[in-house]
């Protein structure tokens, strides 16, 4: 916002005299008594301008600015504005800036008061002797000053009387110094700026500055540089880093550009790297007596000894913001000291509430509490860490045992727990507290692996996956994972490493990068069989059946979920059992085993409900929905499936709503509502892309390419059907390629003919037995008797249309019914409906 007077720290404390007389200058604090020979008691007040120059680089803050003029109306009782913020933010400046701006509303006079809250070498400024200061300003004798703070305000406020007057106070202590200050007339305003928040001063309008926004920051940097910047370019991106260094804090931004004005030769993107390449970027931004680092120190020697230790160990944070039990473990304070200590930070601005109970501290602050930090002894800051990294392990272990859906076996904890954590009472709770944490634990992971601290990293990643599995992004949860194995491997903790492997299998496998997710398992496998581990084993067996299930292998997915049934119901592991008990249903279904499927989704859903899963009852109600749509039984579906959904919302879980809401756009087209149909299909594509799950995109692509043949948008759904062919190809999903073919088939049977459309049914036809996929055999050999009805081969097609029909009512497809009714009706001798 301004270059200027860099707040209240630039010379020592006074009120100033008359514009054009230097000589009436009466300084508080100590020299507050030394007296300017006055001759009488005027009658009335002179006009009285001690305000400091304005600034000709005034930028930005256009609402702040409009905030205090809006409200500085004279004739209205005493008008009192605080103008609160962190250091070096711009408070000064503004207060000036608006003063001179309200100056002609204020003929009687603007006076500049400095209270000293934090010059250096000065104490506070007493009231009574800024009060001396001010009345012998507007011709009070000295000699005639009354004893008494309260006798000289009174005598202040009388003085005043019908004046119409504005007066900025800067640098405010408290409350307490500002209150005999005030005017109390009619038609005075007062400003008083203050590193802390005055809000104890009755009948105040605050006004908090923060920081710059970017294109303000850049517009005052370009401004105070004296340079011409295009709008794009390299210069225009080296001025947005170098104000986003500067914390987009005003002083520091006047600091850095102040010396590059200096320097015309210099171009703004080498000072930028530079600058951002220093160690001491501190120590960069100072000019003579003006120095961010020196506005940080005056604060920060204000606060007593227990409160400066606390602001040092906040700036050992890894993370971007932090809430009272972080810091209350980083400080080795109780929870309520803790509270107290960033209540009080924030009120002398030295932290920043984002949100309520989060708290940050500016770049620049953080940088300088750091460097601080750095001069304690080295085994306190270990400590400090130790307790920290404790915190959030073992709160976000709390978190994953609410909503994790498997067992897994433990690695020993070898941290102390911590000495107060939030109570986390249920799901909702543990995934509010995880989302508000994500950033912060991956920063704390990122700082051990920097720092060598492989438990740690062990820890974080096996604490914090399944909740990237929910949620996503999945990237960051397979780095996570990656970082854990090679830090696993590096201790020699065998089970922490094949934790770590079968929970990177699973992201692989959702990710669709099937041979990766084979790999891993397999690892994991082996490894929990050397140590014995039998819960792992059985985990790994199921997602290693999963894996076999997407690649279309359904027997050997229907054997795998059958040995992790076995070894589930060993361990008494019933959450185990109905997982396996689902996979089952699962595998089953692709067999077109629709009553088998059934009844093992039933059985899951049971266990699930005895066990309280909530997430387990949902996928067993979509399966369940999905074997009623295959068999036609399309209300049953949609009530099923809608159950699911609204559980998904619930939880909430993301790619759950995915699922079901494809689900159920699939249920919508089979019972011709289209428009329905797209709307549902459309929004879990949104979910699928947002999650990264290909194989889901590929899937909803399929479907609304269906969608748009139905509805006649025959290019869309051309385009949609290719992208879904090129996904699962990708993917190396045969069953989803079959699907997909014979989509395509039917498309080009509209569009290009039936010989076009007939190569595809026999693509399909060949993939689907090969991966033992009656349903799309039935349906390839269904499409390619259409086509062979188009071109009269009336012999092939009743062939195809009975070896799809029989294939059909073995399964119990809801397709039997349409295809037998297609069959009968060749079978009478008419030709049919080709369509």
């Amino acid at each position: 916002m301004n270059a200027g007077p860099p707040e209240s720290e630039a010379s020592g404390p006074r009120l100033e005299g008359h514009a054009h007389d230097e000589s009436r200058v009466y300084m508080a604090g100590r020299d507050l008594h030394q007296t300017v020979h006055i001759s009488a008691v005027p009658e009335t007040i002179p006009a009285l301008r001690t305000l400091p120059r304005d600034v000709a680089a005034f930028t930005g803050r256009e609402h702040e600015l409009r905030q205090l003029l809006r409200t500085a109306t004279p004739g209205r009782s005493v008008v009192i504005h605080t103008v609160d913020g962190m250091p070096g933010v711009g408070k000064t400046t503004l207060a000036t800036h608006a003063a001179h701006r309200l100056a002609e509303r204020y003929p009687d006079g603007q006076l500049y008061v400095r209270l000293h809250a934090h010059t250096p070498g000065q104490r506070p400024a007493d009231p009574a002797d800024v009060l001396a200061a001010l009345l012998t300003g507007i011709g009070v004798r000295p000699q005639q000053l009354p004893d008494g703070l309260e006798a000289r305000a009174a005598l202040w406020r009388d003085r005043l009387a019908g004046r119409r007057m504005v007066i900025v106070m800067d640098d405010a202590e408290n409350a307490d110094q500002v209150e005999p200050l005030l005017p109390g007339s009619e038609g005075c305003l007062a400003i008083i700026t203050s590193r802390r928040r005055l809000a104890a001063l009755d009948g105040a309008v605050p006004l908090s500055l923060t920081v710059m926004p970017p294109d303000d920051a850049a517009a005052l940097f370009i401004r105070l540089t004296h340079r011409t910047v295009p709008d794009t370019g390299p210069e225009r991106d080296a001025v947005a880093e170098a104000v986003r260094l500067c914390g987009h804090l005003p002083l520091a931004i006047a600091l850095l550009a102040a010396r590059l004005a200096h320097h015309p030769a210099w171009s703004i993107a080498e000072y930028t790297a530079d600058f951002a390449a220093a160690r001491d970027r501190l120590g960069e931004l100072e000019a003579g007596d003006r120095a961010v680092a020196a506005a940080f120190e005056l604060s920060y020697r204000a606060l007593p000894a227990d409160r400066q230790r606390f602001l040092r160990r906040l700036g050992l944070h890894p993370g971007p913001d932090i809430d009272a039990y972080a810091a209350a473990a980083l400080g080795g304070v109780p929870i309520a000291e803790a509270r107290r200590h960033l209540g009080a930070l924030y009120t002398h601005h030295l932290v920043e509430e984002p949100a309520r109970g989060r708290y940050r501290l500016h770049d620049l602050i953080r940088e300088y509490a750091r460097s601080l930090a750095e001069q304690d002894p080295a085994a306190d800051r270990v400590r400090a860490v130790d307790r920290l990294f404790a915190y959030y392990q073992h709160t976000a272990e709390a978190a994953d045992r609410h909503y994790a859906d498997a067992r897994r076996p433990e690695s020993p904890v070898t941290a102390e727990p911590p000495a107060e954590a939030p109570q986390l009472a249920g799901r909702s709770q543990a995934l509010a507290w995880m989302r508000a944490e994500r950033v912060n634990l991956l920063s704390c992971t990122r700082y051990a692996v920097a720092e060598g601290r492989q438990s740690d990293v062990v820890r974080f990643a096996l604490a914090v996956h399944v909740f990237f599995r929910l949620e996503g992004p999945w990237h960051e949860g397979m780095s996570l994972l990656g970082a854990g194995i090679s830090a696993a491997r590096r201790l020699g903790d065998r089970r922490g490493e094949a934790n770590a492997l079968w929970g990177l299998g699973w992201m692989h496998r959702v990710t669709g990068d099937y041979a990766a997710a084979v790999e891993r398992a397999e690892q994991a496998l082996s490894l929990y069989r050397s140590l014995e581990e039998r819960l792992g084993e059985a985990n790994t067996l199921r997602d290693l059946g999963r894996v076999r299930r997407m690649t279309g292998n359904h027997s050997a997915a229907a054997d795998l979920a059958e040995q992790a049934l076995a070894v589930y119901r060993s361990l008494d592991d019933r959450l185990g059992e109905a997982n396996s008990l689902w996979d089952l249903a699962w595998a089953r279904r692709m067999t077109g085993e629709y009553d088998q499927s059934a009844a093992r989704a039933e059985q899951a859903l049971a266990l699930y409900r005895s066990l309280g899963s909530r997430l387990g009852e949902a996928n067993a109600l979509w399966d369940l929905g999905w074997a009623r749509r295959l068999t036609g039984d399309l209300p049953a579906a949609v009530d099923l499936t809608g159950q699911a959904l609204a559980l998904y919302r619930s939880l909430p879980d993301r790619l759950g709503e995915a699922n079901a809401l494809w689900s159920l756009a699939e249920c919508k087209r089979l019972t011709g509502d289209h428009q329905v149909a797209a709307v549902l299909g459309e929004r879990a594509l949104e979910l699928y892309r947002a999650l990264d799950v290909r194989l889901g995109e590929a899937h909803t692509l399929r479907d609304l390419g269906r969608v748009r043949r139905l509805t006649g948008d025959l290019e869309a759904a051309a385009e949609m059907t290719e992208r879904a062919l090129e996904l699962f190809r990708a993917l190396g999903d045969r069953l989803g390629e079959a699907e997909v073919l014979n989509s395509k088939g039917a498309l080009l049977a509209e569009t290009a003919g039936p010989d076009e459309a007939l190569a595809q049914h026999r693509q399909a036809l060949r993939i689907a037995r090969q991966v033992n996929s009656p349903l799309e055999e039935a349906r390839a050999l269904e499409g390619a008797a259409r086509c062979a009805v188009r071109t009269g081969a009336l012999s092939t097609a009743r062939a195809g249309l009975r070896e799809a029909v029989a294939i059909y009512r073995r399964i119990g497809a809801a397709e039997a019914a349409s295809a037998g009714a297609r069959l009968a009706s060749l079978e009478g001798g008419r030709s049919g409906d080709a369509g």
